[in-house]
């Protein structure tokens, strides 16, 4: 009773405005809270979506494409990109773990993207072991292409390098590899000479994953030396682009000759083997490392399938001493962006190859492996005089054919800018 009696006097003692005044005031704080609240909310929401579209295949993809066509810092990004990625991807599963009312099948889906991510990095990281012969630049380049693989889609090949051994195709495909709108298989996978048999779903299969607006592409250069070959290719798709790698037959004769002899020192010499009698001049073009050269007699049998629009000539000499000019008319025919330029090569001298390098980087070039730049056995003068007028009339038929001169009838001894295996 006492307290009813002291809440009157005091009611009748506060002016009515100012009681007014006070509730008003408690009424704007509660209402600003509550809108701070529900902005944290949304805020939250906002970032939630934002972190979910870092791990989506067109975010990635569309990213992916700016950072390897940008002009102002080149981008070579590596397993510390790769990793980073993966912890933002698991950040953002964090975050939706203590999101009230957040679907956790959503949350599974981003821990298996970030899993993914790292799988990727590391299937890349082992790639590189499994090819020692050959350590391209742009490798990190090549991994970041390849954690996008999930996105993309298994294509058989929209060109082929079909020849031709001891050209230079190894070169040529890592320089293409270093193009983000390249994908081609490291290994040759020799499916329309030895493994036809196997069907198209098996050769398929090889193919790295593609995105869209890239080409797919692989290189085994005992195709173009293969009979059943150009109709095999042709029933594949009669539409593919070509890429043949020439260079002049007695050097590429040496070469392969070359090769050999580092994994067999007991065969016989050079000047045995090309002669089925040297006293009478007589060569012996059976000798695969000679029939090989006899350029006119194979293009002939691709020319019953493929009109010369569809084929590419690379002049392996060429390819050593202006590398970026034959890649200019090599990406001009697979209908590319000039990426790959002059800045992408450094000569070296010791290996006599021109080496791959990241533009705008002083780090060291990467080269052929060691099984590449072998200097050639000395041969006979007599010998190579004899070659080079066996193969004459084979290469002014070639040169017909093709409508190139390559001129090889310049180089009359072995000291050619190819004279290395």
């Amino acid at each position: 009773m006492a307290f009813w009696s002291s809440t009157s006097v005091f009611t009748s003692k506060v002016p009515r405005k100012i009681l007014f005044m006070f509730t008003l005031s408690l009424s704007v704080t509660y209402l600003f809270y509550s809108l701070m609240s529900c902005y944290n909310s949304f805020q939250f929401q906002e970032n939630y979506v934002y972190q979910g579209r870092l791990v989506t295949e067109e975010t990635t993809f569309v990213t992916l494409r700016e950072k390897l066509y940008s002009t102002s810092s080149p981008v070579y990004l590596d397993e510390e990109f790769i990793e980073r990625t993966a912890t933002e991807q698991t950040i953002a599963v964090s975050t939706v773990r203590n999101s009230v009312g957040i679907d956790e099948r959503t949350a599974g889906w981003v821990r298996a993207q970030a899993a993914t991510t790292r799988a990727a990095a590391a299937a890349a990281a082992a790639g590189e072991h499994e090819h020692p012969e050959f350590s391209t630049t742009d490798s990190e380049l090549r991994r970041v292409v390849n954690c996008t693989s999930d996105y993309g889609v298994k294509k058989l090949p929209q060109a082929i390098i079909i020849g031709v051994k001891k050209g230079g195709t190894r070169a040529l495909l890592e320089a293409l590899r270093v193009h983000p709108d390249v994908r081609a298989v490291g290994n040759e996978p020799h499916f329309f000479d030895r493994n036809y048999e196997k069907g198209l779903d098996w050769y398929r299969e090889l193919m790295p994953s593609t995105l869209e607006g890239q080409i797919t592409m692989e290189k085994t250069p005992s195709y173009f030396v293969t009979n059943s070959a150009p109709k095999r290719i042709h029933s594949m798709a009669r539409d593919i682009k070509l890429i043949i790698v020439v260079r002049n037959p007695v050097t590429r004769a040496i070469s392969d000759y070359t090769q050999t002899l580092s994994k067999r020192p007991e065969i016989p010499t050079f000047e045995v083997l090309a002669f089925k009698n040297r006293t009478l001049g007589l060569i012996d073009a059976s000798w695969s490392a000679l029939r090989i050269g006899i350029y006119a007699l194979h293009l002939e049998s691709w020319m019953q399938y493929f009109p010369l629009s569809q084929m590419h000539f690379v002049s392996g000499e060429r390819l050593i001493v202006d590398p970026a000019g034959e890649m200019a008319k090599v990406q001009d025919f697979l209908g590319l962006k000039r990426i790959v330029t002059d800045k992408h090569f450094y000569f070296n001298k010791t290996k006599g190859f021109p080496c791959l390098k990241k533009p705008e980087d002083s780090s060291t070039p990467r080269c052929l492996g060691k099984s590449k730049g072998r200097t050639h056995p000395k041969i006979d003068p007599d010998v190579i005089r004899r070659l080079h007028k066996f193969y004459k009339p084979f290469n002014m038929m070639f040169y017909q054919m093709t409508g190139q001169n390559f001129q090889w009838e310049l180089e009359e001894d072995g000291n050619s800018p190819g004279s290395r295996d």
